[in-house]
Parts: C-alpha cells; sequence; structure tokens
C-alpha cells in the first residue's frame, strides 16, 4: 500500500476494520483511558463494605464540595445525625445504602479529576519527561493484498510538549486541535509517516 493510499483511507478497504481510526480519536480514546486510570488507581483502595474504606469514602464525600449532593444522587436520604455515625464508625449502613455511598464517592471523584486538566497535565507531563506512546498499525488483514504493507510495525517512543495542547483539546472536544496534535506526534517517525495516520490504536504510558 502506498503512502498515497493512506491520504486517501478506505480506498483499498482499510475502513471494512471499524477498529482502523484515525489517530486523532485514537489519542482521545488514549487520553480517556488515562484518565480513567487516573480516577480508579488514585482512589481508595479498601472496598466500601469495610470500616476503612467507608469511613475514607465518607471522609472524601463530606469534606469534598458536591459530596452531599452526591449522596442525594446516588439515593442516600439518611439524615444529617445517621451521615454522621457512618462517618465516624459508630453505625454500618445497609447493604443498599453501602452501595450508594460506593457510587457517590466515584461519581464525585470523577467529577473532580475531569475538572482539574491541570493534574492530567502533570500527570503527562512528567516533569519534563514527558510520556511514552504506543503507536499500533491499522488492520491490514482487510486490505486489498496487493495494497498491504507488511513492514508496518508497533512504534513506540518518548513524547513531550505536546500534552499541554492534547489535553485542553480532550477538554474542548476540539478535533481540529487533536488532528494537529497527532500530525506532529507522527512527524517525529521516519520518512514513513504517512502510515500512521490512521492506526488500530494508541497507548500512553502513563
Amino acid at each position: 500500500m502506498s503512502t498515497d493510499g493512506w491520504k486517501n483511507f478506505g480506498r483499498y478497504g482499510a475502513d471494512r476494520d471499524p477498529g482502523n481510526v484515525h489517530g486523532k480519536i485514537a489519542l482521545g480514546r488514549a487520553l480517556e483511558d488515562v484518565v480513567e486510570r487516573m480516577i480508579l488507581e488514585g482512589g481508595i483502595k479498601s472496598p466500601a463494605s469495610s470500616w476503612r474504606g467507608l469511613k475514607a469514602r465518607m471522609n472524601y464525600l463530606l469534606s469534598h464540595k458536591g459530596g452531599r449532593q452526591a449522596l442525594a444522587d446516588a439515593g442516600i436520604t439518611a439524615g444529617a445525625a445517621t451521615i454522621r455515625a457512618w462517618k465516624n464508625g459508630k453505625q454500618r449502613p445497609r447493604p443498599a445504602n453501602l452501595e450508594a455511598i460506593d457510587t457517590a464517592y466515584w461519581t464525585l471523584r470523577a467529577r473532580n479529576v475531569l475538572a482539574n486538566p491541570a493534574l492530567l497535565k502533570a500527570h503527562l507531563n512528567n516533569d519534563g519527561r514527558g510520556t511514552r506512546i504506543e503507536i499500533h498499525p491499522i488492520n491490514q488483514d482487510v486490505v486489498e493484498e496487493p495494497r498491504r504493507r507488511d513492514n508496518l510495525r508497533v512504534r513506540s517512543f518518548q513524547a513531550r510538549y505536546i500534552w499541554d495542547d492534547a489535553v485542553d483539546a480532550l477538554t474542548t472536544g476540539d478535533t481540529d486541535a487533536l488532528e494537529d496534535i497527532w500530525d506532529d506526534v507522527i512527524s517525529e517517525l521516519d520518512s514513513d509517516y504517512g502510515a500512521y495516520q490512521y492506526v488500530s490504536s494508541i497507548g500512553l504510558g502513563a
């Protein structure tokens, strides 16, 4: 498959696999995966069913803006005295309320992480060291055989200086900016960079 073929994506069948997408889409998905990992990996590890996990969740919910509303949205109707008793470990919620508290905690934590893009920028910038990008080329099994490029391989390198703009583009839904950023990313590859305008997936080592 020639470089011109990549510029006319789908002419030779590459679009038959819905997993083959433009790099800007794959980059956006990879950034969303990083956000999800930040939410989960930085969260409370103890289960809500344990006293430690319950107290930690209640402390978070009652010390962060929107926590009481998150509890209400999750279905908690208990009064202030009962909520204090849960927080202080003096009373154990019913199983349904434990599940609602867990839901409220993760909902609020996700909201707070998403509302603070500076955290994601700092995470990806990694004190100036940047983040490793792993680029998986498109699935060529769906491409007409004479047009396949069997020499394409996974490419991996450290990317710096793009993450502030990438996070801004993600949070504002600016796909044009993500496309420009992706063009910058693949320009770091060799003269065959055009073959990576479309990919099957992107992994970020963050």
